[in-house]
């Protein structure tokens, strides 16, 4: 299964593939889609579904993995984000491609074992998971790749459940 994991953003989007047998992982490719900020807003959210379009046709990925919003202090910032999220979304909908969404503690919990872990034990354990010499850079794609990884584990858990009760 080929996941992209996504952490939405109209300055930067973080992506990451990884493909998963159930038991291993595969790194397929990580990065950021990236918008001028002096580009109107309306050409950014543009570039980033245009963008996520390509990453898309170029990568075949099974399914999404995209982290849910919550408003801190800056509604506005937020607002802006949900609507870079949308138009990630969307293309992936005209893809076809089933969409999961997580909570930042729902990674945390899945790559940590701990809801209240700090960023850098995140992508620290990210790296190791995944075995990679480095933390993917910017955070913002250490995030996307995070990502991927609950949601494999979110499948494997899936999978469990589904065998417990097709046995009763």
């Amino acid at each position: 299964m080929r996941i992209l994991g996504i952490d939405p953003g109209y300055a930067i989007v973080g992506y990451g593939l990884l493909d998963y047998d159930g038991s291993a992982f595969k790194v397929v490719g990580f990065g950021a889609i990236t918008t001028a900020a002096d580009l109107p807003f309306d050409r950014r959210l543009m570039a980033v579904y245009d963008d996520m379009r390509v990453l898309i046709q170029t990568y075949h990925p099974d399914e999404m993995s995209i982290e849910k919003l919550f408003f801190n202090t800056n509604q506005k910032t937020g607002i802006d984000v949900a609507q870079a999220r949308g138009v990630t979304l969307l293309a992936a909908a005209k893809a076809g491609m089933p969409i999961y969404e997580y909570t930042p503690l729902q990674v945390k919990s899945s790559i940590t074992g701990y809801g209240r872990a700090e960023k850098q034990q995140v992508q620290e354990m990210t790296r190791t998971i995944l075995r990679l010499k480095e933390v993917p850079k910017p955070d913002d794609t250490a995030d996307a790749v995070a990502l991927a990884i609950t949601h494999a584990y979110s499948l494997g858990t899936r999978q469990i459940l589904a065998k417990v009760v097709n046995r009763r």
